[in-house]
């Protein structure tokens, strides 16, 4: 373990300690947010992303160390290991490192070169390996043997060149320096498989492609590999052959004789038939996990802007989910997401009828004093938000599109059904639509954020990968943001540290059957909720209007003391303390620092008397699309439009612009300057301003800049 936390230490550059307490922490069930938020001084004030790379990299670590626990094992029990076997096991970094070593002794089966034994011919490959100044011929006739099988020399030398080549295959610093030079000088080939190329069209651009693996963005590998996994593409990565074999011989081609010869030619069988193809397999795992590993990021990036929007607040919010054909889907929610009305009105074809549904929205927004009109962006969204704008009764009420992805999907699952049983899928989507408007990660946590439309390549990459860096970051905004423990669902509350469904439903239950919660204290009571699961959540649950004004704020109880004795200290009462930033100036640190609490707690807690229950969400601001743009077809090459970012990739943001299409902008089109990453410009959610470069009707793509005119 100690070797573990000292490579960590080195990886990361922070000292040993840091690390140490962290994997303590971590053995003892403690969350990532709970750790970074309320362990500080036991972390040096480490965030999130260090503790999560902490977090990963032990766990590689670990698994690397159960691999070569299992080795060993298998070798010891087969005779294999001697002390200097286990000695270059033990001493292996990697596990590519450790398998190389295994290789020679990992079982096998029936290969030429396990024949070629049988026949008795390793004594001749060594004989040859050696390269001394002999006559391969006269060596090889000596090895005739009838009865084994060998009854030529052609026969005994090719079985030797198989017994040279397995050798070769598993010489550890031979592949190593093969694997090397497959990653920087391998070049991905893909072609277009024969009588595919109608049906693969939309792999064109790849039909017969090339790049070096060490330089191929990440969503090109993922495409390519999708087009080979669908049957369109093969693929292929490989070094130039001259290369490669000339550095494979330069390990063991020692001379000119004809020994060297005959050497030499195994080098050849080595490289093309053992060799190559495993080596490739190796540098398309590890180009895929790389790939991967750059598309998780960006999803993961993106999902994280998407949780944090701003949200709306506790509004009444009328929300439509539009349609031409079955009408559009019309909800009024009260202050807290609540159903309490639903209609269906008929604004536009094929069953026309404005009038009415004019009234009745208007009529809605009377009855149930609604503050805020949330319309979905999806089929007929523009249509629907064009007839609101046009009532003089609504002139007052802001109208908000709201990026529907993910709203029939929710409405369609489990949770939703359990929340409205006797309602359809349609009155749950338009219900989706309002409230997340009104919260966005309250909202969004309930869908399996593949589904929201924030991914690149998601469903291509390790999906075990995917699930543990998404759910990561679904818990540390819903822990950034603290949850409302009277209010929130059980899926927002499953997410809070230390909880889980099970515990979630519990609070829910306890909520249902006594009334809402009047102190953190009360969650103690919860069926199951012990001490430990107290600890790691409780600094993330608030509990407006209770008992203790501290259960409102991020201050966690075992804290309490500390804000009672410095308003004692004050001579004022702890509602007094809170929220004045004269009184906090007047408060000594010094003077509450102990041998477990010092400055990095003690400055949260008065960041946190001075805004406390802060949302770190920024403030909400209402947006509009251009008037009149309302299709691909109204664009017009140089227009200059409003958008909102819904998805960055690798190679650049795609832009709502309110024609029911995202257009693309770029990576070279996002800035006036060179950009590596499209994160570095925009956001997702974020509000731009978006010129139309390029229409292509026939193929719905619209490519945009942000680039200001010179």
């Amino acid at each position: 373990m100690s070797d573990h936390i000292k490579k960590i230490a080195a990886e990361l550059g922070i000292n040993e300690k840091q690390v140490s307490e962290v994997v303590e922490l971590l053995n003892q069930d403690a969350t990532i947010p709970f750790i970074a938020r309320y362990r500080k001084e036991a972390t040096g004030s480490l965030d999130e992303v260090v503790i999560t790379d902490i977090r990963n990299r032990m766990d590689r670590l670990r698994l690397l160390e159960k691999r070569r626990e299992a080795i060993l094992s298998a070798m010891e029990e087969r005779g294999q290991l001697t002390d200097e076997i286990r000695e270059k096991m033990e001493a292996a970094e990697t596990l590519t490192e450790l398998e190389d070593l295994y290789l020679p002794f990992r079982p096998k089966r029936r290969t030429r070169a396990t024949i070629a034994r049988e026949k008795g011919l390793e004594p001749l490959a060594e004989i040859l390996f050696k390269q001394k100044e002999e006559n391969p011929i006269v060596l090889a006739e000596s090895f005739l043997d009838q009865e084994k099988g060998v009854t030529s020399v052609e026969e005994a030398l090719k079985g030797a060149q198989d017994i040279m080549a397995e050798w070769m295959n598993e010489d550890q610093e031979a592949r190593k320096a093969l694997r090397e030079l497959f990653l920087t000088q391998g070049i991905i080939r893909s072609h277009v498989i024969k009588g595919k190329e109608t049906e693969g069209v939309k792999y064109q651009d790849y039909f017969n492609w090339e790049e070096p693996v060490k330089s191929i963005p990440s969503h090109r590998l993922l495409a390519i590999r999708r087009g080979e996994k669908e049957m369109f593409l093969s693929l292929r990565i490989l070094p130039p052959e001259d290369i490669a074999l000339s550095l494979l011989e330069s390990f063991f081609v020692k001379g000119t004789n004809p020994s060297s010869l005959i050497v030499k030619e195994a080098c050849q069988d080595c490289y093309k038939r053992l060799m190559a193809p495993s080596l490739e397999n190796d540098i398309r795992l590890i180009s895929k996990e790389r790939a991967d590993r750059v598309a998780i990021e960006v999803f993961s990036e993106n999902l994280r802007q998407l949780l944090l929007f701003p949200s709306l607040g506790q509004k009444r919010v009328l929300a439509i989910d539009p349609g031409f054909r079955t009408g559009c889907k019309m909800v009024c929610l009260d202050t807290q997401g609540n159903l309490l009305q639903h209609d269906t009105i008929y604004p536009h074809p094929p069953q026309e009828d404005k009038e009415s549904a004019s009234k009745l929205v208007l009529k809605r927004c009377q009855e149930f004093k609604i503050e805020c009109i949330a319309v979905g962006n999806g089929t007929a969204g523009r249509e629907t938000e064009a007839f609101l704008r046009s009532l003089e009764g609504l002139s007052k009420i802001p109208i908000v599109m709201v990026n529907e992805s993910g709203a029939s999907v929710y409405s369609a699952s489990e949770v939703a059904r359990k929340e409205f049983p006797d309602q359809d899928v349609t009155v749950r989507g338009a219900v989706s639509i309002g409230r997340r408007l009104m919260d966005p990660l309250a909202e969004l946590v309930k869908i399996d954020p593949k589904s929201i439309g924030v991914g690149q390549y998601q469903h291509d990459v390790d999906q075990t990968e995917l699930k543990k860096s998404l759910d990561g970051v679904v818990i540390s905004c819903v822990n950034n943001v603290g949850v409302e423990v009277n209010t929130a669902s059980k899926e927002l509350l499953s997410y809070v540290s230390g909880l889980g469904p099970q515990l979630a439903q519990a609070i829910v239950d306890i909520r249902s059957q006594n009334g809402p919660f009047r102190s953190r204290e009360q969650l103690k009571k919860v069926p199951r909720l012990g001490p430990k699961a107290f600890e790691q959540s409780a600094g993330f649950l608030r509990i407006r209007n209770g008992e203790n004004p501290l259960d409102a704020c991020a201050v966690h109880p075992e804290s309490y003391h500390i804000v009672e004795q410095i308003a004692t200290d004050l001579g004022v009462s702890i509602t007094e303390l809170i929220g004045k930033s004269d009184l906090a100036e007047k408060i000594n640190l010094n003077n509450y620092i102990n041998d477990k609490v010092g400055f990095p707690t003690l400055q949260d807690i008065l960041a946190e008397l001075a805004k406390p229950g802060r949302d770190p969400r920024q403030q909400f601001e209402f947006f509009q699309f251009a008037h009149g743009v309302n299709s691909i077809e109204d664009l017009q090459i140089g227009m200059k439009l409003p958008g909102v970012v819904t998805n960055i990739t690798a190679f650049g943001a795609f832009v709502d612009i309110g024609v029911h299409q995202d257009g693309l902008v770029h990576i070279s089109q996002l800035s006036q300057k060179y950009i590596k990453n499209p994160a570095e410009v925009v956001k997702v959610h974020q509000k731009v301003i978006v010129t139309v470069i390029g229409i292509d009707l026939e193929r719905k793509r619209i490519n945009l800049s942000m680039k200001k005119p010179d």
